[in-house]
């Protein structure tokens, strides 16, 4: 057992984390989301089915930092406006409006499969999915 680490963040999903390079992504993805589909090129996917999906961006925002120099996090939007989910996903990451953009589900599908990493939660609330860039470590 570690020390200052949150109980979320894994052996596994540290591992994944610190091989991500500058500008690479994570995409937290809710229950609903084609996760095996999407990180099915690269093979890099892990399963959280007991935790929301702005629970664990919060635990990742505790040991990686936004990209400062990209947009630093995605949402898929939403037909209905900007949902409670994901005022909660923008507040666990910490983000400011200049760092948010909403993409159409179409173009949040074709982002994702250029992730570094795809985890699927145990969201079950809809449109409960982010992509996270990394920032530079310093």
């Amino acid at each position: 057992m570690l020390m200052n680490i949150h109980p979320y963040l894994t052996g596994d999903l540290l591992r994944h984390l610190d091989a991500m390079g500058h500008g690479d992504t994570v995409v937290l993805a809710d229950a609903h989301f084609p996760a095996a589909r999407t990180a099915a090129a690269h093979g890099r996917i892990l399963d959280f089915p007991g935790v929301t999906t702005p629970g664990l961006l919060a635990a990742i925002r505790t040991v990686i930092p936004l990209d400062e120099h990209e947009t630093a996090l995605y949402l898929m939007s939403s037909p209905d406006g900007r949902l409670p989910v994901q005022d909660e996903l923008i507040g666990a990451a910490g983000a400011q409006a200049k760092d948010v953009r909403e993409l159409q589900r179409g173009d949040f599908y074709t982002a994702a499969e250029a992730g570094f990493l795809v985890i699927r939660t145990g969201e079950t609330r809809t449109y409960g999915n982010a992509i996270l860039r990394k920032g530079v470590v310093s």
